[in-house]
């Protein structure tokens, strides 16, 4: 079983890639990592990491979810026609579709949210990130990690490895 994470060029958050990524391929998933190039990506603490390919170049037939990693420059993501085509084609085709942090908003704007139960990172002085799943025709809930039909959302950095283990659960569940 193979899953596709998708990180930001710069700030993705360090510890919702590797953690995430580390506890699904303990489940014996096989993990490829996305970027919108395969140039070195930057993590907003400092770590890097190298995408094995381009988001452009990705087949979602390949994979059984498709995961959108946080951070501040996630939601730029949904600047990217070949990121909101992927999570677009994905929902069509009742693939796993995941985010955590600010990646939510990502699928807000893709519109794979319309309809279903989500949380995202937010904060006082934060606040459109809620606006922007409402706005997207989510039920914003504030939990940590919120699971609905073929979707897992998780609230944050916090959650980068029950995350992980949401995701493999509900993997195994659709075998």
């Amino acid at each position: 079983m193979r899953v596709l994470m998708i990180i930001a060029q710069k700030n993705f958050r360090d510890e919702e890639l590797f953690e995430t990524k580390a506890e699904l391929e303990k489940e014996g998933i096989t993990v490829d990592v996305a970027s919108i190039t395969t140039e070195t990506a930057f993590g907003m603490l400092g770590k890097t990491a190298t995408p094995d390919l381009a988001v452009q170049d990705a087949n979602v037939d390949d994979y059984a979810a498709i995961v959108v990693i946080g951070g501040a420059g996630s939601p730029l993501l949904a600047n990217h026609n070949e990121v909101i085509d992927l999570l677009q084609d994905a929902q069509r085709k009742g693939k796993l579709i995941a985010s955590i942090c600010l990646a939510g908003m990502v699928l807000a704007k893709a519109g794979v949210l319309k309809g279903k139960r989500a949380t995202v990172w937010s904060s006082p002085a934060f606040q459109q990130s809620i606006k922007t799943l409402e706005a997207g025709g989510c039920k914003y809930v504030d939990k940590k990690i919120v699971e609905d039909v073929n979707l897992v959302t998780a609230f944050g950095p916090d959650q980068a490895k029950q995350f992980g283990k949401a995701i493999a659960d509900k993997l195994r569940k659709v075998k």
